[in-house]
């Protein structure tokens, strides 16, 4: 039975062999498992939390590689469906001299934008502990209707929900659209990761603060508001905290958020009160911070999200 399910988006990420050239002057790329809620799913596994994928892939070659490499990575892939017919997403990354990334989008009509409310997995649902969503999957239909479907159903099991409004703008029709989504996301959720950019980008505030209090509401217990190698503010309803982040050498920040977004979820877990004051969440950020910091010291998102024993060697560093 997974603790956590995570539902969305599962695609190949091609990134280029040389670090620091675009995408016109890149001539070879290796293929890798990404998707920011599989990406979670991965990293969940890592740090020994039972994790399962909701979601769809194509019922190709890449398809079948995605759902192996989550099986070998022990995510439970028995809510993750196949679309005959439909492609698996792709997408293209280019990586800047200090890792930063560029995406290009190949998913029209793919599979994961085509998962139904009539294939999400109750089952699965009823049986965990939380639910972790992203925004991608909110972009159109019927994918955004049985995203929204499985977070009525969590709501009735009593799972708690966890949301990452990961702002991707070429995805969108165009902004206003992608506020719409990102806020609807935001709107059901208990726990949120975002960053520093997404919180300017839903609100127009360039305090972080200020941004995050006009984004709560009744049902929201933690905002973790992320800001690369300087670290993360985190947010409660009554409080708030700074917890600073970790040097490494960048080389992909490729699925870092998500690999913070895993060490977050697995200390939430582990701990029976998370909210009981701000050490505990000092504490909890801290390896969130490690965890992502660790995954931007390797190429690809799934190949570089780290274990329990690298996060502890970097917080003891």
């Amino acid at each position: 039975m997974a603790e956590i399910v995570c539902l969305g988006e599962l695609l190949i990420d091609f990134v280029p062999t040389v670090t620091g050239v675009g995408l016109e002057a890149a001539e070879t790329f290796r293929k890798a498992a990404g998707g920011a809620p599989a990406n979670v799913a991965v990293g969940l596994a890592r740090l020994g939390v039972a994790s399962a994928f909701m979601g769809k892939v194509g019922e190709d070659g890449f398809g079948r590689f995605l759902a192996d490499t989550l099986r070998q990575a022990g995510v439970d892939t028995r809510p993750l469906v196949f679309a005959p017919g439909a492609p698996t997403s792709l997408a293209f990354v280019s990586l800047a001299a200090d890792g930063d990334r560029e995406f290009l989008f190949y998913r029209h009509t793919a599979a994961d934008t085509l998962f139904a409310p009539e294939e999400v997995d109750d089952a699965a649902l009823r049986d965990c502990s939380i639910l972790h969503y992203g925004s991608i999957s909110l972009i159109g239909e019927p994918s955004r209707s049985a995203t929204l479907y499985a977070i009525e159903r969590a709501r009735h099991h009593g799972v708690r929900r966890s949301y990452d409004p990961n702002l991707r703008l070429a995805l969108w029709p165009d902004a206003d659209a992608a506020r719409e989504g990102m806020r609807l996301g935001l709107r059901h959720a208990e726990i949120v990761k975002i960053g520093a950019e997404e919180v300017e980008f839903l609100t127009g505030e360039t305090d972080v603060a200020r941004g995050v209090r006009s984004l709560w509401h009744a049902d929201l217990l933690l905002m973790a508001v992320t800001a690369g190698k300087e670290g993360c503010r985190w947010f409660t309803r009554e409080a708030s905290g700074a917890v600073p982040g970790y040097a490494v050498t960048a080389i992909d920040a490729t699925g870092a958020g998500d690999a913070f977004m895993a060490g977050l979820l697995a200390e939430w877990l582990r701990t029976p009160d998370p909210l009981a004051d701000p050490a505990t969440l000092d504490r909890i950020c801290r390896v969130a911070n490690a965890a992502g910091a660790v995954t931007t010291t390797a190429r690809g998102a799934i190949p570089s999200l780290p274990d329990r024993a690298a996060i502890d060697r970097l917080i003891a560093s």
